[in-house]
Formats: structure tokens, sequence, C-alpha cells
């Protein structure tokens, strides 16, 4: 699977780009923003800096990383000789769907359908395209050049050659994949969701501050961010649109997202991207400061 092509610039699909070219395939990045695009590469090739000043790799390495991948605007274009198709739109039911049956008429026949999806189901997706044996999840974490893990999941229908093929190609971008079963939010959000959900409802009942909350975490159980900062960084719609996922699909009201959380998101606050969630943002540093909404 040499040639790949994925669809979406965002912070996924830029970074899922950036570590396909950068371990030699061709990739073809499709976004229906030429603006998107353009920004996608900038990040990418300050992402790429930021290894050379490590010395994680060469400027000859980001120099052939950036020439592996092109850009497109239209599906069409940038998917008749893929491989490999990587599906990381916005994380909306609806708008993945009808990517899916795009993806199936349009790429070669025996081209793999990956999506980048964090819960949506794999078996439904693949139920609307002529192939769903080769049709499978790829969850990749964020930010994706650093973070190891892939979650690769399996739909009813996807078949071991496919599921092989997955893997194998995972460990070839020095991932390490993670098989699991195609069920509502699969493993990692099954789990840190409805934690951080609980996190939210628990300073929602004023049990203690946004600082507070995620220094227990940090201090106590060794987590690297605290709950609420990780919700921010995730980004607050993100997290509800999982949550509801969740909550449809397995029918039990512990998942349902608490009502801070769903006024947040209607009020346009939703962590890093917006400038303000749990956390106030300083756009271009890495400051942050507990929210005026928070503050005692």
């Amino acid at each position: 699977m040499k040639n790949i092509t994925v669809i979406g610039a965002g912070t996924m699909g830029n970074g899922i780009a950036h570590v396909f070219a950068m371990f030699g395939h061709k990739v073809n990045l499709v976004d229906i923003s030429e603006d998107a695009l353009n920004r996608a590469l900038v990040t990418i090739g300050k992402n790429l800096d930021r290894m050379v000043a490590k010395e994680k790799i060469s400027q000859e390495d980001k120099t052939a990383t950036l020439a592996n991948i092109n850009k497109f605007t239209r599906l069409e274009d940038g998917i008749t000789q893929a491989d490999l198709v990587v599906e990381a739109a916005t994380e909306n039911e609806d708008l993945k769907l009808r990517i899916f049956k795009q993806m199936d008429e349009l790429a070669p026949d025996n081209a793999i359908l990956a999506t980048n999806t964090s819960s949506i189901s794999i078996t439904k997706m693949a139920a609307v395209t002529s192939r769903p044996d080769k049709v499978i999840g790829m969850h990749f974490m964020n930010p994706v050049p650093v973070m190891k893990l892939v979650e690769v999941i399996r739909g009813y229908a996807t078949s071991d050659a496919t599921t092989k093929a997955i893997m194998e190609m995972s460990k070839g971008l020095k991932k390490i994949p993670v098989e699991v079963n195609d069920y509502p939010g699969f493993v990692a959000n099954r789990i840190l969701m409805p934690m951080i959900n609980e996190a939210i409802t628990t300073l929602f009942e004023g049990v203690a501050g946004v600082e507070e909350i995620d220094t227990v975490m940090k201090l106590g159980m060794a987590h690297p961010m605290g709950p609420l900062q990780l919700a921010d960084f995730i980004g607050l719609d993100v997290c509800l649109s999982i949550l509801r996922v969740l909550n449809d699909g397995f029918g039990n009201p512990k998942y349902a997202p608490c009502p801070l959380l769903v006024n947040m998101v209607m009020a346009g606050k939703l962590g890093r991207k917006s400038g303000e969630g749990f956390y106030s943002y300083s756009h271009g540093t890495k400051d942050w400061i507990v929210s005026n909404s928070f503050k005692k």
C-alpha cells in the first residue's frame, strides 16, 4: 500500500498525512477548503522543523516528507490511485456516511477504506459501501506524529486480510496497533469519556474547582494532563459528540453528558480551538489559565 489518500486536512488529517509521508508513502491530502490544505502544510512543516531541531530527522528527511504530499480540493482527483483511503473528517455520522459512499464509488476496487473515527460505528460505515470486508477503523491519537497508539477497529464484516494489512502498515509507521471490536466508543473513548464527563460533573456539582480536579488526577493518578485540560485539548464539542454516541449506542444513562458540557458547547466554549473552555488560551503561545467562568 504505497499510495495513501487522507480525507480532511484538520488536526488529525494533517497529522496522519505527516506520518505516512515521513515513512515514504505518497500522500494525497484532500479537503474542500484550499485554505485548510494550506494551513495543514504549514503545520506539517512546523512539526517537521521541531523534529529537525531535536535531531530526530534531518533537513533532507523534512524535504522528502513534504515532497511526498500533494493537495486536492476534489476527492475524485485525489483518490483514483489509492491503495488505502483514510477518512479524517469531522466527527459527524451523516458526513462520514456520505464520504464513505463517495470513497467506495471513486476508489479502486482493491483499496482499503479506513476511518479515523473515535466512536462512530465501523459497521454502519461499511454498510453503505460495496466492500464491507475492506472497511476498518484506524483511530490515531492526537498529536499523531508523537502518539504511538493506533486503535484498529474491526467492523462486523471486516476480513482477516484487511485487519492484518492495517496492523502491519501501522507497525511500519512505528506505531503500536491494538485490535479491538466495533462497539460504541471502542476501547479508548469508552473508558476515557466517562472519566472526563465525571470530572465535569464534579466541577458542575461544586465538589472542587478546575485546577483542584486536574491537580488531583495529575499528582494522584500520574496522569500527564488533568481531565478538564484534556477535554479542552480534544475539543468539548468532540467530547459531547462521543458521549452522545455512547449514550445512544448503549441506552445507559451513565453515559449521559453533563449539562455543563452541553451548555459550554452551545455557548461556543470548545476548548483550545475556540480560545476558551475550562481554561483560557493565548493563541500562538503555550500559556493557559483557568477560565474566568470558573475562577472563584
